[in-house]
């Protein structure tokens, strides 16, 4: 069993702007004013191949697989909220908030991978929910320590709770459940996805507690993640706004770890923080400012881990 993977699944994006669907509960999004609508999709395409282009420099084996023309899928850079991948073969798809996010899977994607070399066993298919108003965004969502089996979930209008323990049952994780906020026009809102205010690598967790309001909440998690021998390395709201949270450990050559994060992420961080984070890997950063701003992701969300066996 393990935490990290080599392998990442990442879609070359053909349609990306600014979500207007997804920009409801994701306060993170803004509209560049100084960047002309035509020229968004470049920029991110120019922020993507750069990115992708580092991972693989580092020995991250990465499959990259374009969207498709003519397609509303303005977000389909960010593939790890509709699917996940686990290591006995199976595939997890997961129902999304905004419609068209839900145009994001593709069969053939599944097909590409198996082609790769890649077993899928089974699916389990979660996107039904969306008929009943219930969302629960994978990835995003669910932070899952693979090897102690804990799924960790900020809830919030794409984290339904009992989608949650649905989930838990199906692929034997125990839930810690907790609510995670932001101070938007000085009201406390719901953080959208799980992985904007926490990552969880192998033996630390980067993670934002001032968020978690709650101060039992915020004890519960911390005592998960202590028992489990995890470092916690502590970041700031300010910092969550600068996608400080929204990074992932993976390995490169040698099964080495990196810890992958964008230039606003790095650049955010304290040199204690940076510190800290090398006491246990390397950093991995790459400028994703367009991709970011109008798609209110990062570094994170544009990686769908797989940990399917291979043939």
């Amino acid at each position: 069993m393990l935490q990290t993977t080599n392998s990442i699944l990442m879609i070359r994006p053909i349609n990306f702007r600014m979500n207007e669907q997804t920009a409801v509960n994701n306060y993170y999004q803004k509209v560049l004013d100084n960047i002309l609508p035509s020229s968004v999709n470049a920029k991110a395409q120019k922020e993507f191949d750069a990115y992708v282009d580092k991972l693989k420099s580092f020995g991250v084996q990465v499959v990259v697989i374009s969207d498709i023309e003519n397609t509303d899928t303005p977000d389909s850079i960010f593939p790890n909220n509709w699917i996940s991948f686990h290591e006995n073969g199976t595939v997890g798809l997961y129902p999304m908030f905004a419609k068209n996010r839900r145009l994001e899977r593709r069969e053939d994607i599944l097909d590409t991978l198996e082609e790769e070399g890649f077993v899928i066993k089974n699916t389990i298919d979660y996107s039904n929910a969306e008929n009943h108003e219930v969302f629960l965004e994978g990835t995003g969502c669910l932070l899952l320590d693979r090897i102690n089996r804990k799924a960790y979930c900020a809830l919030s209008p794409r984290a339904d709770e009992n989608l949650l323990i649905e989930f838990c049952e199906d692929f034997e994780y125990t839930p810690v459940i907790f609510t995670a906020n932001q101070t938007v026009n000085s009201k406390r809102e719901a953080i959208y996805h799980t992985n904007v205010m926490m990552c969880l690598a192998e033996t630390f967790a980067v993670i934002c507690l001032g968020s978690i309001d709650d101060k039992k909440e915020r004890k519960n998690v911390l005592k998960h993640l202590k028992e489990d021998g995890k470092k916690i390395i502590e970041i700031s709201e300010e910092q969550v706004a600068s996608f400080a949270g929204n990074m992932l450990q993976v390995r490169g050559t040698d099964n080495e770890l990196f810890l992958v994060m964008s230039k606003a992420a790095y650049d955010s961080l304290t040199t204690s923080q940076i510190a800290q984070i090398n006491n246990h890997c390397k950093i991995i950063s790459s400028s994703l400012d367009t991709i970011e701003a109008c798609g209110g992701g990062s570094a994170r969300c544009m990686m769908a881990e797989v940990f399917l066996p291979k043939i």
